[in-house]
């Protein structure tokens, strides 16, 4: 578990953060009260994820335990009761990672969404581009103290150049004037391979011209920000750009996904495997395509409800996807009926997978409400002999149909 430190004076306000951190399964929560205890807890926990510091305690009136946290090269949010310009002014010359003013529950309450935000930001790589050393340094610094992964470039070559080994990059800052390839035709030549939903840019520029940022946003940038920026700023649009590109990929999902299983739809079945299949008989390679459906399931929904049929459901999809390769495909065609496409695998490997598979689902067992459901599943198999993925799948179905016929619990071959 990693560890928050939370050094306040206020023992009831320290006690309401540090419950509300404590609900969060990632964090466990040590707390301080003075300077003193919190130089002897970070002696013992050198790994504090972050630390939340209040920036007037009674033995560092004067903001010297954020000193203290800075040397240790703890990340910090300093917590403060003033929040006139001198006192962020201040607050932000330091290294820490954000200010939070002390006013009212909504106020507190940004701390754990601020914490949220930044455990989601070490899983990202974000790049600045820009032809001006002491801006890509400060620039860096910031983002490194959003717990981004960054890398800096010195013009969009270079930039160009770290995407090729660095596919999953999710966000770009780039200027708009650098030598060898600018801002502009960066932008033009990142968004031929990636577009608005796989990779965020924001430009940046003390062009006072306002038909470049116009110019910036038609050729495939997400935002705009001129030069010379705030840090506060810097960061709000940072963060905005990176929630952006997750609440694309999370209503994609939903697109894409069957919500009670993980598993994939049929409408997202079809558009991958129709693409594989493709691909697969240019280059080729064999593969299987299986039709899957629970035995008897209107009496495992008549014993124990719904409920019951949709834990068998969840727990066949389980059993599956435990037994095939990640690239392989299993979906939710309707009700108790699955598809399962197995990529580059001979008709003998693929029989004897789904003849284990079949075995497993028989074996397997789940708790529900104080019982124990048991069922079994019939497949049908199909290769790659039609004409079209349609066809494939019927045949699929097809051996389904005589493996149900011919006492279910069975694996039938297409004919």
């Amino acid at each position: 578990m990693e560890r928050i430190l939370i050094v306040e004076d206020n023992k009831s306000l320290s006690k309401i953060i540090a419950k509300k951190i404590s609900q969060n399964e990632e964090f466990d929560v040590d707390v301080a009260h003075s300077l003193k205890e919190a130089e002897i807890l970070v002696a013992k926990n050198k790994n504090y994820f972050l630390a939340l510091l209040d920036l007037n305690l009674p033995d560092a009136p004067d903001g010297e335990v954020v000193d203290f946290m800075i040397s240790k090269k703890v990340p910090s949010i300093v917590l403060t009761a003033n929040v006139d310009s001198k006192t962020r002014d201040e607050i932000l010359k330091k290294d820490v990672i954000d200010y939070v003013f002390k006013g009212n529950i909504d106020d507190v309450n940004y701390i754990f969404t601020l914490i949220e935000r930044l455990s989601k930001n070490r899983n990202y790589k974000v790049m600045i581009v820009d032809d001006s050393m002491v801006i890509r340094k400060e620039v860096k610094r910031t983002l490194e103290s959003q717990m981004f992964k960054v890398l800096s470039a010195a013009h969009g070559e270079e930039a160009l150049g770290y995407l090729e080994t660095n596919k999953d990059v999710k966000l770009i800052l780039t200027d708009y004037n650098m030598p060898v390839v600018d801002g502009f035709e960066l932008t033009k030549r990142v968004r031929e391979d990636y577009s608005k939903v796989d990779l965020s840019i924001i430009a940046m520029t003390a062009n006072d011209d306002p038909m470049v940022s116009a110019k910036f946003l038609k050729i495939g940038a997400n935002d705009f920000i001129n030069k010379p920026f705030t840090k506060e700023e810097l960061v709000c649009r940072v963060n905005n750009a990176i929630e952006s590109v997750e609440y694309i990929e999370m209503i994609s999902d939903m697109a894409n996904t069957d919500f009670l299983t993980g598993a994939r739809n049929r409408r997202s079945f079809f558009k991958e495997a129709e693409a594989y299949v493709q691909e697969a008989r240019e280059r080729d390679e064999p593969f299987a395509i299986a039709m899957i459906d629970i035995d008897d399931f209107k009496k495992i929904n008549d014993t124990y409800g719904h409920d019951g049929g949709d834990e068998a459901i969840k727990a066949l999809v389980k059993v599956v996807q435990d037994n095939i390769k990640g690239s392989d495909i299993v979906a939710r065609f309707g009700g108790e009926e699955f598809c399962v496409l197995l990529k580059d695998i001979d008709r003998d490997s693929a029989v004897e997978l789904f003849v284990r598979l079949r075995l497993k689902i028989a074996r397997n067992t789940i708790e529900f409400k104080g019982n124990e459901i048991g069922y079994t599943a019939s497949i049908g198999v199909a290769f790659d002999s039609a004409e079209s993925l349609d066809d494939i799948i019927d045949e699929a179905d097809m051996a389904l149909y005589r493996a149900k016929n011919s006492g279910k619990n069975r694996v039938e071959i297409s004919e």
